[in-house]
């Protein structure tokens, strides 16, 4: 019996042979047989019609095409373009703090700059963003910087921006030109503002970029590493003394007349003449 199970084959005891019937799995050593109730063996089998019987078949290999290949299968997965990264100008970029903000705005020189505050969230930016592309696309002398309001919301605090999509311009001596929230709808705001402030132009004076009000709410702001050192403003002597004499109830006594002339002209060598 034990030949006959591991050659495959199972006899019964009428002397038939019985082989292997559509049961054989390819790849696997078992195969079913059909089996006949004999009543001198032992037992029954636990199978109701059908017992099994190892065989010594080999499996097959598969063929190249379904093997696998472990070094050519890798999986790349890169990383989703977002919204507001799409259709990038040279002219336009995320800032990074409330610092990168203010030092952009100083190193801008005489140069239009557009501030644009956004969010991920928020449909009317998202729809807007295109056109805002565009226009860079159509302004290469304007700079346009991006701030992501879900990432800076202390700073958007601090700058009084409540309201989604918002705009403000600057150009340097100037500082703040425009300020203003549009749509999809009402990009002409945006695009009126570029045509009346766009042109060269020539500041007298330094660059202004943010208000002073402004970098003060930002260097109050515990949430952000910011830091402002207050320029004071230098007053020509002549003028502080002016000043001061015509304030009421000053220590000063009224300066005469030929002396207001004399600080007017700013000269130290228009002295009264002697008469001589």
């Amino acid at each position: 019996m034990a030949e006959s199970l591991c050659s495959g084959i199972v006899a019964s005891p009428r002397g038939e042979v019985g082989v292997g019937l559509a049961g054989r799995v390819r790849g696997s050593k078992v195969a079913f047989v059909e089996s006949v109730p004999v009543t001198s063996y032992g037992g029954k089998s636990t199978f109701p019609s059908w017992t099994v019987a190892l065989t010594d078949r080999k499996s097959r290999p598969l063929p190249r095409s379904l093997q696998a290949a472990p070094r050519q299968m890798t999986l790349s997965i890169g990383k989703a373009m977002r919204w507001w990264e799409k259709g990038l100008q040279p002219n336009m970029r995320e800032t990074e703090s409330a610092q990168d903000l203010a030092d952009s705005l100083l190193n801008a020189g005489d140069k239009l700059v557009v501030v644009d505050f956004f969010s991920p969230g928020c449909g009317g930016c998202r729809a807007l963003h295109p056109k805002i592309a565009q226009l860079a696309e159509k302004n290469p002398e304007v700079m346009f910087l991006q701030v992501n309001y879900e990432q800076h919301k202390s700073m958007c605090y601090s700058l009084h921006v409540h309201v989604l999509p918002f705009f403000r311009i600057y150009r340097g001596a100037q500082g703040r030109v425009s300020s203003f929230s549009c749509t999809n709808a009402t990009i002409n705001k945006l695009k009126d503002a570029l045509a009346k402030h766009g042109p060269d132009r020539c500041s007298l004076g330094p660059t202004k970029g943010l208000e002073e009000s402004e970098l003060m709410a930002l260097a109050a702001n515990s949430d952000l590493d910011f830091t402002y050192n207050k320029k004071l403003d230098i007053v020509p002597i002549t003028d502080a003394i002016m000043k001061e004499a015509a304030t009421p109830r000053s220590p000063w006594l009224p300066l005469p007349a030929m002396a207001t002339q004399l600080f007017t002209q700013g000269s130290e060598n228009s002295l009264p003449s002697s008469g001589r």
